[in-house]
């Protein structure tokens, strides 16, 4: 009787050495080699989140321009060969670092956000004021972040702050109710009212870079200012 081994041999050629064994590969061998691409995928996705978490901790010590991909790599555990076989540049580490912040941020924000009551003016107050307490746990990453939305070597491709979507949907989302509820003029340009009160916002940072300003104090200023431009856009009459 032939064994497994037996009937898998191949002539140089490299046709099968029995025809059994072209018709039905032993069951064992296609065992074996099935997770083959699971085992590697598995792989890959563990040297992106080792070297995402590394990115995070240096970026968030060091600072984006003071860390390297070599520090990365080095921090990680991997080669810097496998860093750049993930990520095409540094940037694309923190955009990832960043986007993986973030989604929870927002996943709180959708289940919070359409039960905020009050005038458009309280709700961006909320809004804003839960970003502060959300980033100022990592004051300096996202200082980063932002300091590198001004970089203009960065590739089309990138999504530094203020090409944050999702951001920017939910300033909309908000005006748009103000609409609807009488105290945001529907004349007013949206999207200008989104950009001024996303440049507060970016610019409200300064107080963490400068003065190493808390949440509460970044809330206080960003509050006034919110004030200021809601002035802008209520209607006439109520401003």
């Amino acid at each position: 009787m032939t064994t497994p081994r037996d009937t898998s041999e191949t002539y140089p050629d490299g046709a099968a050495a029995t025809p059994a064994a072209a018709a039905a590969p032993p069951p064992a061998q296609t065992l074996q080699a099935a997770p083959a691409p699971n085992l590697r995928q598995t792989q890959k996705e563990a040297t992106r989140n080792r070297v995402i978490e590394a990115a995070k901790e240096l970026f968030d010590t060091q600072g984006y321009q003071g860390t390297t991909i070599r520090e990365i790599a080095a921090h990680a555990g991997v080669s810097v060969g496998s860093v750049f076989t993930t990520f095409a540049s540094k940037y694309e580490v923190l955009s990832q670092v960043m986007v993986d912040r973030l989604d929870g941020l927002y996943g709180e924000f959708d289940r919070v956000m359409p039960h905020l009551r009050g005038s458009t003016l309280d709700r961006l107050r909320t809004m804003f004021a839960i970003h502060f307490a959300f980033e100022v746990r990592h004051k300096r990453l996202f200082l980063a972040y932002i300091a590198a939305a001004f970089d203009w070597t960065l590739p089309g491709t990138s999504t530094p702050m203020g090409r944050n979507q999702r951001l920017q949907e939910i300033i909309c989302e908000c005006l748009q109710k103000g609409v609807e509820q009488g105290d945001v003029d529907p004349a007013i340009n949206q999207q200008e009212v989104r950009d001024l009160l996303m440049a507060a916002y970016v610019w409200v940072y300064r107080l963490a870079a400068w003065h190493d300003a808390d949440a509460p104090a970044m809330t206080e200023v960003m509050d006034r200012q919110i004030a200021l431009i809601a002035a802008g856009f209520a209607p006439k009459g109520q401003a």
